[in-house]
């Protein structure tokens, strides 16, 4: 039986995975679609995410550790923002791994 991550390792691995697929710094990343035709606004939803994930960073940084609770939130929230960006064709639908 494999030995589950501490919490410290989930938020950092949770963020590594996100940091590989989301297309956060990319230059078009924080401009909307064109016509707006965009569903659940891809702008809005990688502000939120890039948000998220720099408190993370910085709090993980000061020694502070997330709750399991936290964990899960932020895990739901970029599994529903990764749903969002396939709807609007900003990632494949498939994860990216490797």
């Amino acid at each position: 039986m494999a030995n589950k991550p501490d919490r410290m390792t989930a938020m950092h691995n949770i963020i590594d995975a996100v940091k590989a697929e989301f297309p956060l710094y990319q230059a078009d990343t924080f401009v909307c679609g064109p016509d707006n035709e965009c569903q659940g606004c891809p702008k809005k939803l990688m502000e939120l995410v890039d948000t998220e994930l720099t408190y993370w960073e910085n709090a993980m940084s000061r020694g502070i550790t997330p709750t399991f609770d936290e964990l899960r939130q932020f895990g739901k929230m970029c599994k529903n923002v990764r749903r969002g960006l396939v709807r609007n064709q900003r990632i494949p639908a498939e994860p990216h791994h490797g």
